[in-house]
């Protein structure tokens, strides 16, 4: 009796649905924390759920897509990726919307797109390829960190200047993890961040607007009315929440009093509707995803695969922390949406496709996994 193995593993079905989960959940919330702001500015309460139906969809489409794509194709687009979000970042500077004092988006029929997210992924790829193609040559600083160092310093100056503290650290814990995980001297790298530490602190507080922010997340209350005020109203609403929420629909800060309740700050309105409960248990939800995700990084006999994970992971993992830290006051305000829950179309559509990629590893370890299962029945 012969056994067929497929050519393609079964992808982790676990983390395909947890993330169907998450983005069913947010079109959920954003219904229920955009409809006043929708009816008031489009005379439609469907506004918002309806464009970020649209941006599910297409980050649905794009999910199956690169699931279906061998992780390792990836490789060789490393370059092509890096370059071309080098071009939209500088594109954007000089031609680019600019909302809320920030040069963030091109504005193409309607809808917002923001390269930064593209930059997001361009690195996870880039720097995956080129340290697995390095090999032991990534350890010597001349040859393997030296230049990255210098290639990801200028787009997250790039960055900088939109301005966007928030992706900048984002992009920071992507590089750390992924240069950890090919292999770099831990010691070269202790020492380079001795040296960025006061840049980096120079950075953060040298615009009014930033000391602000630390300063309200220190104490909101003590400029209810202007830099504390939307922090405030979030630890409103999460007391509001209490134990149990007030129930799905029932949020009274969504009605004008937050500010960005249906994107950055849709976690609040989660705890005031749905309370400790419902945010415990989405906390738990991501945690699964994390989990699901790390594991099949892990488990990938292909260094370029368990960076190209741990990559992704770092991703969802340090957008999730710095949104729900904001939100809670337990971090400063940096404008990062909560992956999968708030609205915005780049961030889903970003969020969904890596989450693709983390599929397509999950099934090339079920493959490999059957191919030794088979030949052990074959030794049988």
């Amino acid at each position: 009796m012969s056994i067929t193995i497929s050519t393609r593993g079964r992808p982790d079905y676990l983390l395909l649905f947890v993330t169907i989960l998450l983005v069913g959940f947010g079109l959920v919330m954003i219904f229920s924390a955009s409809w006043p702001k929708a009816v008031f500015n489009h005379e439609t309460p469907w506004y918002y759920v309806h464009r970020q139906g649209l941006f599910a969809s297409v980050g649905l489409l794009f999910m199956l897509i690169c699931m279906n794509i061998p992780f390792r194709v990836w490789k060789k687009a490393g370059p092509l990726l890096l370059v071309t979000s080098l071009l939209l970042l500088c594109l954007v500077l000089i031609g680019g919307g600019n909302i809320n004092g920030a040069t963030r988006w091109f504005v193409i029929g309607g809808f917002n797109f923001q390269p930064t997210e593209f930059t997001k992924f361009a690195i996870i790829v880039y720097l995956s390829a080129l340290i697995s193609k390095k090999g032991e040559h990534f350890r010597s600083f001349k040859k393997g960190l030296l230049p990255i160092i210098l290639m990801i310093g200028l787009i997250l100056l790039l960055v900088y200047l939109q301005p966007d503290f928030g992706t900048v650290l984002i992009l920071l814990s992507i590089t750390c993890t992924i240069i950890i995980v090919g292999g770099a001297d831990l010691r070269q790298l202790f020492t380079l961040s001795l040296g960025l530490v006061p840049v980096f602190i120079y950075l953060a507080i040298n615009k009014s607007y930033r000391l602000r922010r630390i300063s309200s997340f220190l104490n909101p209350f003590d400029d209810i009315s202007d830099s504390g005020y939307q922090l405030s109203q979030s630890l409103y609403a999460m007391g509001h929440g209490g134990f149990t929420g007030t129930g799905l629909g029932l949020s009274v800060q969504k009605l004008f009093y937050l500010p960005e309740a249906h994107t950055d700050f849709i976690f609040a309105i989660v705890g005031e509707e749905l309370g400790f409960i419902g945010t415990f248990s989405l906390v738990i939800i991501y945690f699964l995803y994390i989990w699901r995700g790390f594991t099949a990084a892990i488990k990938c006999n292909d260094l370029f695969g368990v960076m190209l994970g741990m990559g992704v992971i770092t991703l969802i993992f340090t957008q999730f922390v710095l949104n729900i830290g904001a939100v809670t006051g337990s971090l400063p305000i940096t404008g990062v949406p909560l992956p999968f829950i708030s609205y915005g179309g780049s961030s889903l559509i970003l969020s969904m496709a890596c989450t693709g990629i983390l599929l397509s590893i999950s099934r090339d370890n079920n493959r490999k996994r059957q191919e030794l299962d088979h030949i052990h029945k074959k030794q049988r």
